[in-house]
């Protein structure tokens, strides 16, 4: 996603999203684990900054402590 779409996402949108990539990104710890498959390292990668771009934005709000 890209930081506009986040930046105009509700504080309840935002920690749905944080929660689905939270999973997402765990499940595909283990695919990368398990097959080793360098494609999915990216898409891990991307899910990744994706949380953290929506971690600062929930701190920047006040929302998380």
């Amino acid at each position: 996603m890209h930081i506009k779409e986040l930046r105009a996402m509700s504080k309840e949108a935002l920690e749905a999203k944080l929660s689905e990539l939270e999973l997402e990104v765990s499940i595909e710890r283990r695919k990368i684990a398990s097959t080793g498959v360098a494609s999915k390292k990216t898409k891990a990668r991307e899910m990744k900054r994706t949380k953290a771009q929506i971690l600062t934005l929930l701190n920047e709000r006040g929302a998380r402590k």
